[in-house]
């Protein structure tokens, strides 16, 4: 049976012809012995066909493909080619070799080409790996070379491709920082307070918030200069002028003992830099819930964005977290506990990190098992929309939390929770409604723009006819005037309509008189224009005899 290799390379797809495999008896280590002597390996292995990829994009989309084991429509139109043809009912009389199973089942299940994949075909494929440029002829020295830089950048570049504002790393790596920070922030008040309980013992009782006795003992320094002078700022720092005048009072009959000013500076300085580190918390937690929004939003705003970070860091990402079912998420972080139960015997955790929940606090003892399972389903759901979806939205972490407090509700008082299949399709009602009016004000917005580049072109245009309007300015000052006189007699006319109606009889009486003024004044006007006419008969004939 002949056997046929396929090499992906850098510049192309390459069949090699595998001779004598009978008189080798496919033996690994007769393979391993020939490889590298290249006279015995190229009378094994001999060149059959060879595709170069057209471009380097070519390249990479091929080199995608072959690595999720998928095979390209370029790669199945060079096998057809290159192979026998495989007859229907009958056994074929060849193999491909391949380096990866998965591609060749799929090989397999798209042209029926028999594949396999073994130690041998692998010792065979390295061995052709290694001697690719001398096999392959028509091959210039160093193009090879070129091939694979380029092609190795690019892949890796389209691997690591993301999008910045969607890195859950700087979650993970946020959220073990301010952990760390924690930790530190209370070992070093700690010692705070314990340096500078030597001087002043007593305030460590009035304070009991690290921070604020770090700022305390920053602003007092040395309690013997403490007055009732300092009373106003001390109760600016602390909150409550009673405890500040508790300070003042322990000051005045402290048993402390005396610092030296070099000791004090010491305390000063500690207690600067544990008030430096709990700013920085602060800014840092800020930053977290900003990637949170960012990254996760419905996670966030279902669980809360510490356990939500905690959960994908615990995971290693936020695509590991999707892929985790919600039996494996209710207990990630008690893995422990999980396999001491398991070895002994005994039972199983109900939670693991998702007990810092304020849910699972607020649930009675007997139902914090039950509250854990469900919050588990609705955080995996809340992942993987967060992981898979192509826009980020709180609609669904809020739904979800809707549901969340329905369940607690329905395990205190009995009242029956809504169904999920409810509950998700208003959640898409309200996001498409979203995404309509995020349409809708895209478009109003183009139009605005339209129209504002429209005036800006008409005004262009008013700028070039200026002269002409300069020009015409007295006839448009004309017809502006006697629009104006048209209107002053419309307003005269609507206001005279009410004494009309008042005046009706005394119209009636006057009707006849208006009539006989009028014929009086045609018969005028027909008279003029009789003499006119008489006169200029008179001209024409004057104007005939002088002609004559």
């Amino acid at each position: 049976m002949a056997l046929y290799l396929l090499y992906e390379s850098a510049s192309g797809y390459s069949l090699f012809l595998a001779h004598g495999i009978d008189q080798i008896g496919q033996n690994t280590e007769a393979v391993r012995g020939s490889i590298s002597d290249i006279n015995r390996f190229g009378k094994v292995v001999q060149l059959a066909a060879f595709d170069p990829f057209e471009s380097a994009l070519d390249a990479l989309n091929q080199c995608n493909s072959v690595s999720e084991g998928v095979m390209t429509d370029e790669l199945r139109k060079f096998l057809e080619k290159n192979l026998p043809q495989v007859k229907e009912g009958k056994k074929p009389k060849f193999s491909l070799g391949v380096s990866e199973p998965k591609i060749g089942s799929h090989i397999f299940e798209e042209t029926k080409i028999p594949c396999q994949s073994n130690e041998f075909v692998l010792e065979l494929i390295r061995g052709v790996r290694l001697h690719f440029v001398t096999l392959l002829k028509s091959l210039k020295p160093g193009d090879l070379e070129k091939a694979q830089l380029g092609l190795g950048h690019s892949y890796s570049r389209a691997k690591v491709k993301f999008n910045v504002n969607r890195v859950d790393n700087m979650v993970i790596q946020a959220i073990f920082l301010l952990d760390t920070l924690d930790k530190d922030i209370n070992s070093f008040s700690m010692r705070v307070r314990e340096w500078y309980s030597w001087h002043f013992p007593e305030l460590v009782k009035i304070v009991n918030d690290n921070y604020l006795y770090a700022k305390v003992s920053k602003y007092i320094k040395d309690k013997s200069t403490l007055s009732e002078d300092h009373l106003s700022d001390l109760t600016d720092l602390v909150g409550d002028e009673d405890k500040a005048k508790e300070i003042i009072e322990a000051a005045k009959a402290s048993m402390g003992q005396d610092l030296s000013p070099l000791d004090l500076m010491n305390v000063q300085q500690f207690a600067q830099k544990v008030m430096d580190l709990a700013e920085y918390r602060k800014r840092l937690y800020d930053y977290l819930v900003s990637k949170m929004s960012d990254i996760a939003p419905n996670l966030a705003s279902l669980i809360g964005e510490v356990v939500g970070a905690r959960l994908i860091s615990h995971a290693g990402s936020l695509t590991n977290l999707a892929k985790c079912p919600s039996s494996t998420l209710q207990i990630l972080g008690a893995e422990k506990a999980l396999f001491r139960a398991l070895k002994t015997r005994g039972n199983t955790p109900k939670y693991g990190l998702i007990f810092h929940s304020s849910f699972i606090g607020r649930a009675s003892a007997r139902n914090k098992g039950r509250m854990a399972r469900y919050l588990a389903n609705k955080c995996s759901i809340a992942s993987r929309i967060d992981c898979f979806a192509d826009s980020s939205s709180t609609v669904f972490g809020e739904k979800l939390r809707e549901q969340v407090e329905e369940r607690l509700d329905f395990y205190d008082k009995g009242v029956a929770p809504r169904k999920n299949i409810d509950v998700m399709k208003s959640a898409i009602e309200s996001t498409q409604s979203k995404d309509t009016e995020m349409e809708t004000e895209e478009a109003s917005g183009k139009k605005s723009k339209k129209k504002k580049s429209k005036v800006a072109d008409n005004g262009d245009a008013m700028a070039v006819d200026e002269p002409a309007a300069t020009t015409n300015g007295d006839a448009a000052e004309g017809k502006s005037e006697k629009k104006k006189k048209k209107k002053d007699k419309r307003k005269l006319d609507q206001e005279d309509q009410p004494m009309e109606d008042a005046n009706n009889e005394h119209a009636e009486e006057d009707g006849t008189a208006k009539k006989k003024k009028k014929k009086s004044k045609h018969d005028n006007g027909d008279d003029i224009q009789a003499a006119s006419d008489v006169k200029k008969k008179k001209k024409k004939k004057s104007k005939s005899e002088d002609s004559d």
